[in-house]
Order: structure tokens, then C-alpha cells, then sequence
């Protein structure tokens, strides 16, 4: 099998609920089940030779119910470790090995993986990364700011220019295409791409200011790669990519790619279907978090604990660590052998932005800002277009917030001689 692989493993842990369960049992039925099949009927010569594909139990914690909980909320955390030498070194086969027939199997979410060093060197991590992005741009001393197209089905090449400037014209510093504005005769790829970078270059003679407009990649698999030259061609200078549509391999694939010279945003669609269960799918850590700054991503979206479509905080918290964290034991397991961070090649992962987004207006920045830091792109979408006095006025009212939060000053206070950010807070209230 994968001679490279030998020795190492890769750790998954899942919540297993279960009223009555024999956790102990349950977690040597998955770790033998999801590698060599059985264990006890094999002859002692054949275990011998099968051992190095066995699965193996590293943990089990047991949480009983309390006082006042019922009976089916009984859990186990279950830690196994599976072996480098049954699977080769992409996402789509760790995944199925790990949580395949397994996501089926009644009440069991997966938590958190961790992977060898010899599965991560195969992975270069994202191209440009949080830094490289703010190379791009030149901005290193305060979070980024984003803005969204809205309603863009239907319209031609005229009206979205006339809409891209009117957002890069208030000072954002990236703009992204829709998620669900695909190729279409109204607005093709090429001539998108040609017409919103001629609005962003007469907003930056305006402004001073450069701009990153990721261009949405879509089309069938295959002709990703050539799509994503053609905008680039064209002079795209960033990507949208629905990963989860396309799956993380594809994801990975374009991310290495030599010819695809320009920064990757994930979006989370679909992302809804896998994490928000405490029973079931994938925890938003692993999904939106380390899998995706794996797979290549410079920049990932994450629903907000804050806006329209609301994480909890304690998950939204994971996302950012697993993004930006450089500590190497946060994706490393170094178990039976698997060697320590950095022993077979592998390149430390450079982090990723993280995007917090949805519901996002200029009065919740300082929320953002808390959990965040600087290392954050705060993305807008109706807090831009819906503000009183126009999309321009929306985004300079979000620098606004950015600054005064920075300043350590009182927003409200900050806004008494900016128009802009007063107009927005009045609309849409305060929370720090």
C-alpha cells in the first residue's frame, strides 16, 4: 500500500450518544469495523501481518447524565487512531475512512481530526494566506473589509460595474461575487471580470486604495482549472470557490496548481447540512476550519455568532483557532509512531483569514473586533447596500467603526462627527 504512509496515523474523535451503550466496546467495533473488518476470527499469523492496517482506541470519556438531564443525552467522546498505510494521502480518502458507513451509524458526530506529519506534508496549505493576502493589498495594521454583491441575477455587464464601484468607491478592500451568480450570457466570466476591475481602478484613483475582487469559480469539475485561468487571464485577482459543492479535493487541487496565481476564498454553502447537529455530520472546527486551510483556502467564511445566520460563539471560536493557530499539535498527531510536526516534510501550514459574515453591520464591529482581533476580514453585505445614505457612505461607515474600535474609542461617541457611521448605528443600534 502507500509505502510513504507506513507508521503514521491519523486521530479522529467523535461524540457518540447512546442510552445504553457499551462505549468501550463500541469504540474497538469502529476502530477494527473501519479498518481490517474483524480481529478475533483472524489465525495469530494473519494478525501479524494485519496489524499495521488495524485501527486502534486511544480514548474513551464516558459523560454520564446529571441531575435534570435525560437519559439520551449519554455520551462518549471516542478518540481512534487509523494507520497512514490504508488510505492515500487525500481528503476524500481520509473522509470515507474515518466517517464514512460510520456518519450512518446512528448518533455519532465527528469533533476533531488530527492528522500525521507524513498526511500533511502532502499538503501545501494555502498559497498566500492571511499575510499574503495583506501583501496583496498592502494593509497589516487593521482587519480587512469585505463587501458582497447583492441582488446580481438578471443583471447585465452595466449594472454590475455600476454596483461594483459603488462599494469599492467606500474604502472596502476586497469585493466578492455572489455565491450563486454562475456563468451566464448576461454577465460571462471574461467580460465580468474585465468590467469590475475597470470600476475598481477608477475607485482606486478615488480613493488610493487597492482592491481584491474575488470572481465566483464555477462550471463542471473538470473545466475548473480552465475557468479559473480564464479569469485569471481576464485579471481576476482572487477566487470564490463553494468548496463543499465541489468537495475538498478539488479545493486542494487548485490551490497547488502553479497556474493558479491569485488568493482562494471558500464559501461555506452548504456547510448547513454538515455541522449544525449535535448528532450528527461534522463539527464546524474540522469543516469550515482545519479541512479547509488543508485543502489550500486563503480566506473561509463562517456564519457570525452575531448577524442573520448565527453560530454559537464556542464554535465560532474553534474556526478562528483553527485558522490562524501556528501550533503545529493542533493538527498533528504523533501517536504509534506517526513522528513529530515537521519529521517527514511537512510544510507548517501558513493561516487563513477568517471571515465571519452574514447580518454583519457597522454596530457590530466592536463584538467582532473582541473575539477577533486584527486578523479578521469583516464582511458586509446589507450593512453596505442598505445604508441611508448609499453603498459608498455603507463602507466608509464600516472604516469608520474599524478605526474608532482600534482607537479604543466609544463607537457611538466616534460617530457624534461622522455622518456615515452615525447614520448606520442610528439604523441598525450599537452592541459593544
Amino acid at each position: 500500500m502507500n509505502n510513504n504512509a507506513a507508521g503514521g496515523y491519523c486521530l479522529a474523535t467523535y461524540r457518540c450518544y447512546d442510552e445504553k451503550a457499551d462505549f468501550d466496546k463500541k469504540a474497538q467495533g469502529i476502530a477494527v469495523g473501519l479498518t481490517v473488518g474483524s480481529w478475533t476470527d483472524l489465525p495469530e499469523a494473519k494478525k501479524a501481518a494485519m496489524e499495521k492496517h488495524l485501527g486502534r482506541v486511544v480514548q474513551v470519556d464516558v459523560h454520564e447524565p446529571g441531575p435534570g438531564e435525560s437519559a439520551s443525552e449519554r455520551y462518549a467522546d471516542i478518540k481512534i487512531a487509523y494507520p497512514d498505510a490504508n488510505f492515500s494521502r487525500d481528503i476524500p480518502a481520509l473522509l470515507v475512512t474515518v466517517f464514512g458507513k460510520l456518519s450512518m451509524d446512528g448518533r455519532i458526530k465527528l469533533v476533531d481530526l488530527a492528522f500525521s506529519d507524513r498526511f500533511l506534508s502532502a499538503f501545501p496549505g494555502p498559497k498566500f494566506g492571511m499575510e499574503g493576502v495583506r501583501q496583496l493589498l498592502g494593509v497589516h495594521d487593521r482587519p480587512l473589509l469585505m463587501s458582497i454583491f447583492k441582488s446580481v441575477i438578471g443583471h447585465d455587464l452595466a449594472a454590475l460595474r455600476e454596483q461594483f464601484y459603488s462599494q469599492a468607491a467606500g474604502g472596502v478592500d476586497l469585493i466578492k461575487d455572489d455565491e450563486i451568480l454562475f456563468e451566464n450570457p448576461l454577465t460571462p466570466l471574461e467580460k465580468r471580470v474585465e468590467a469590475c476591475l475597470e470600476a475598481a481602478r477608477q475607485a482606486e484613483s478615488e480613493t488610493g486604495q487597492k482592491l481584491l475582487y474575488a470572481t465566483n469559480l464555477t462550471g463542471p469539475t473538470f473545466g475548473l482549472l480552465d475557468q479559473a485561468r480564464k479569469a485569471i487571464g481576464a485579471g481576476a485577482n482572487a477566487l470564490l470557490f463553494n468548496v463543499l459543492a465541489y468537495g475538498f479535493d478539488a479545493l486542494a487541487e487548485l490551490a497547488r496548481h502553479p497556474d493558479v496565481t491569485v488568493p482562494i476564498m471558500a464559501h461555506p454553502a452548504l456547510a448547513g447540512a454538515y455541522y449544525p447537529s449535535p448528532y450528527h455530520g461534522i463539527a464546524a472546527n474540522v469543516l469550515l476550519g482545519k479541512l479547509m486551510r488543508l485543502a489550500g483556502a486563503d480566506l473561509v467564511l463562517f456564519p457570525s455568532p452575531y448577524g442573520s445566520v448565527v453560530m454559537p460563539r464556542d464554535e465560532n471560536m474553534a474556526i478562528k483557532d483553527a485558522l490562524l493557530t501556528s501550533d503545529p499539535q493542533a493538527y498533528t498527531f504523533a501517536g504509534f509512531g506517526g513522528g513529530a510536526a515537521g519529521a517527514s516534510g511537512a510544510v507548517p501550514l501558513k493561516a487563513s483569514f477568517p471571515v465571519p459574515s452574514a447580518g454583519i453591520h457597522p454596530g457590530l464591529v466592536p463584538l467582532i473586533l473582541r473575539d477577533f482581533g486584527r486578523d479578521v476580514v469583516v464582511n458586509a453585505g446589507g450593512g453596505v447596500h442598505g445604508h441611508p445614505m448609499g453603498p459608498a457612505a455603507g463602507g466608509r461607515a464600516f472604516r469608520q467603526a474599524i478605526d474608532g474600535c482600534l482607537a479604543g474609542e466609544r463607537l457611538d461617541e466616534y460617530a457624534a462627527e461622522r455622518p456615515e457611521l452615525k447614520a448606520a448605528l442610528d439604523a441598525w443600534g450599537l452592541k459593544q
